[in-house]
């Protein structure tokens, strides 16, 4: 199915008021984006296209490539039936079983907001199963979501493709584009839709703070910089490692046996060794800018198909490909999504992955990218661009005397 210019019915096109996307299907879609970001809308446009288009009506775009589908199935929002004892999310498992019980091939399936209703651990893994139930009978649709750990989860795929509605980073904010991409959205705008909608500043601020104090910690641990670890070799071969109080890195942690597949175990090793070799010269050049809180080497994690986040738009970064391949390419950039998108659209690379960190302006990023390119082979690891490291008098020891400190 192929639909050009699809406008949401409800608008009036001449007003000029609405925002057009072209939706080339092929395959089930996993949509995520922003509350506010018109996955709603997406999906009652297509409905609404499919279902005229098989009529033979004219649709809501300027051209359309329908097939004959057997079944067009849409759900939306659930209520609870007190009449019939459900809660909301009964009613939602009613409604999918039935889905699931009539779709084929031929069927066009689309599920908004999928298991909202109960608590967030189980209901994504329901969610995840039901994903695979709908991709192994190979229908076309959309399920869209807000559960982003569906993305964790060891998922058995085929015709699945990651969707987003896209966003904007402009004059500070995040704003939704309502346009349709490739890849995977995890910003919700959950805040600044309550601060709209007016629920009260206070409200809000506290809200901002308990995410910070839980979520803030969930994140650093997960990417290892936990502190006051013990730093040793454990029985069953974790290796361990901590940051001193003084922010001196020792090590990281990992547990080889606990990763899922190979490329996270290059993923973690590739991060421990990022932090061991840079965080020794991003100490020395705040030491010698006489800042007093020594900032440690926190990677970010890009995953297949997922975006930077806007909070990269216009400062500097040191980042590392992580390629199918188990290769890697060092690099350093003001401008990470359009980096990452023109690593990807070369061949076989559209399933890479990246690690990131962000560092105090571009001369010193220039410099802790050629220390890693010249670091990193040592470590065994197998770099596609070694020769760049050649490229400059650097790379084994660090001039910053002359370095500002950004802000």
């Amino acid at each position: 199915m192929k639909i050009t210019g699809l406008s949401p019915y409800w608008f009036n096109v001449a007003e000029g008021s609405a925002v057009h996307n072209t939706v080339d299907m092929q395959s089930l879609f996993l949509l995520t984006g922003p509350n506010g970001g018109g996955k709603s809308s997406l999906l009652r446009s297509i409905c609404a296209a499919a279902l005229l288009g098989i009529c033979g009506f004219m649709v809501p775009a300027h051209s359309a490539l329908i097939p004959q589908f057997d079944s067009i199935m849409l759900h939306m929002k659930s209520y609870d039936s007190p009449a019939d004892g459900k809660s909301s999310f009964q009613v939602e498992m009613s409604e999918i079983q039935s889905i699931i019980a009539g779709t084929t091939k031929r069927s066009l399936v689309l599920i908004d907001e999928i298991c909202r209703g109960t608590e967030t651990a189980k209901g994504t893994c329901i969610a995840g199963s039901i994903i695979e139930t709908l991709d192994k009978i190979g229908c076309l649709g959309i399920v869209s979501t807000h559960l982003h750990g569906i993305f964790t989860l060891p998922l058995i795929t085929k015709n699945t493709v990651y969707k987003a509605m896209g966003t904007v980073y402009v004059d500070g904010k995040t704003k939704p584009t309502w346009k349709l991409i490739e890849g995977i959205c995890r910003e919700s705008l959950a805040f600044e839709t309550a601060k709209k909608e007016g629920i009260p500043e206070t409200i809000i601020q506290r809200a901002e703070g308990l995410y910070l104090s839980v979520y803030a910690k969930v994140l650093l641990e997960q990417n290892g910089t936990k502190p006051d670890l013990c730093s040793s070799m454990s029985a069953n071969g974790s290796n361990e490692f901590h940051f001193q109080s003084s922010g001196t890195l020792e090590v990281a942690t990992y547990n080889s046996a606990e990763l899922a597949n190979p490329m996270q175990v290059l993923q973690k090793e590739v991060e421990n060794a990022i932090r061991v070799i840079c965080q020794e010269k991003l100490n020395e050049f705040y030491k010698k800018k006489k800042v007093s809180d020594l900032a440690e080497v926190h990677c970010v994690l890009i995953g297949a198909r997922e975006r930077p986040p806007p909070s990269t738009i216009g400062v500097s970064s040191v980042y590392v490909m992580l390629r199918p391949d188990k290769k890697i390419y060092v690099g350093e950039t003001d401008d990470l999504e359009g980096r990452v998108r023109a690593h990807r659209s070369k061949e076989a690379m559209q399933n890479a992955s990246f690690l990131y960190f962000i560092v105090p302006g571009k001369s010193l990023a220039c410099q802790l990218e050629t220390l890693l390119i010249n670091q990193l082979p040592n470590q065994g690891f197998q770099l596609t661009n070694v020769a760049d490291g050649k490229h400059r008098n650097f790379g084994t020891s660090i001039s910053i005397e002359s370095m500002p400190v950004c802000s």
